[in-house]
């Protein structure tokens, strides 16, 4: 891997306002909320202490926090975290939510900042025009000096419309907000080269840019046994997060002054893993690429794999297979004869017109489209290579 020419290469560049001037915390359940249901007072206090440093440095701070599920269900007296049904969950959220944004706007306010609840569902940040929307609302409540408090809003959220957990959102989140980092405060002091649990096993301190084996060393664990996520949730966020640019660390958040820890703040180099961007992506590429559903699936052959990879258009003689109900504009994926994920794209055109374009050359296609075709069936500006 090929180190990125990117002002952030150390942790301790997260506390510099001239590398890092704009940051995004995610906050997962284990470490907002105790086992008995109640926040963990003692420990919010110290990390609004910290970021209220942030913006004493000079730094604009993002937070997403999960907490609402847990927090109502424990008003409501529902069983199982909350969790034991859809609306159960949603029932929790509608509750939990009012008692975490008063959590987040006290617990700032006793440094004189102003907390901003915002509520995001998948389709804020999928659809392009409601990302934007949402893009403008970060950028405007930064520049009024608040802090944006940033959940997903699982009172209206189904299972189908769902980040489902909070790590991609951050990083989603992050590319709307034009951030240059993210911190992950989870379980764990980062990324290690086998099952941190195994003798032997290894935090990696630097990722220049994730592949394959980085992500064979991600693991679906988690050991807390409240949040939703795990390794591979992070490794998907710094997916996201790389193709727009943005640092992404995983640090512990455990402790107490979890981001002094995570970043050198105790004049050590930091304990975490810090993930630097690997590509730089146009702003709509970098959409693309952190879409997380897709309408359909194309197939191509072997040479169209190649194609795609030397910066070529999709063309429809290399498909060989169509699947999905999608219409054009619609965001899909592009695989390999041998079932391998390649890229991501927006279509041309509808599924029924691309499955009778499968195999075709360009001076063919006329004639079964009753018009002039277009030059691709993804073309390359509206393509995201992810491998």
């Amino acid at each position: 891997m090929q180190k990125p020419d990117a002002m952030i290469a150390h942790l301790t560049d997260l506390q510099s306002p001239e590398a890092c001037g704009r940051l995004v915390v995610k906050v997962g359940s284990a470490l907002l909320v105790g086992k008995d249901g109640k926040p963990r007072r003692k420990w919010l206090t110290g990390l609004a202490n910290e970021i209220a440093q942030a913006r004493d440095r000079g730094q604009e701070v993002i937070i997403v926090s999960s907490g609402a599920i847990a927090l109502g269900s424990r008003i409501l007296g529902l069983e199982n975290g909350g969790r034991g049904s859809l609306a159960d969950a949603q029932a929790s959220a509608a509750v939990g939510q009012i008692a975490l944004s008063s959590l987040w706007a006290e617990l700032l306010g006793n440094h004189e900042l102003t907390a901003a609840q915002v509520l995001i569902t998948l389709e804020d940040l999928e659809g392009r025009r409601r990302y934007l929307n949402a893009s403008a609302t970060l950028h405007r409540l930064l520049e009024t000096g608040a802090v944006p408090v940033v959940n997903e809003n699982d009172t209206v959220a189904t299972h189908e419309i769902r980040f489902g957990d909070n790590d991609r959102l951050a990083a989603r989140v992050a590319q709307a907000a034009k951030a240059n980092a993210v911190i992950l405060l989870s379980d764990i002091d980062g990324l290690y080269d086998k099952h941190p649990s195994e003798p032997g096993a290894s935090r990696i301190p630097m990722v220049w840019g994730v592949d394959d084996e980085v992500r064979a060393m991600a693991t679906g664990d988690s050991d807390s046994g409240i949040g939703s996520g795990g390794m591979r949730t992070k490794v998907n966020a710094v997916e996201i997060a790389e193709r727009a640019g943005i640092a992404l660390v995983i640090a512990n958040g455990k402790y107490d002054q979890p981001i002094a820890r995570a970043i050198g703040l105790h004049g050590d180099d930091g304990i975490g893993t810090l993930f630097l961007a690997r590509r730089h992506d146009t702003a709509r590429k970098a959409w693309i690429g952190g879409r997380l559903r897709m309408k359909g699936t194309l197939v191509i052959d072997e040479g169209a794999v190649n194609a795609l990879r030397d910066g070529n258009s999709l063309l429809a003689k290399g498909i060989t297979r169509v699947d999905g109900g999608f219409v054009r504009g619609d965001p899909v994926r592009i695989e390999g004869p041998d079932g391998e994920w390649l890229a991501k794209g927006l279509a041309e055109y509808d599924a029924p017109e691309c499955a009778a374009l499968v195999g075709l050359h360009t001076d063919e296609q006329e004639k079964v489209l009753g018009y002039t075709p277009r030059s691709a069936v993804v073309h390359r500006d509206q393509l995201v290579m992810l491998r």
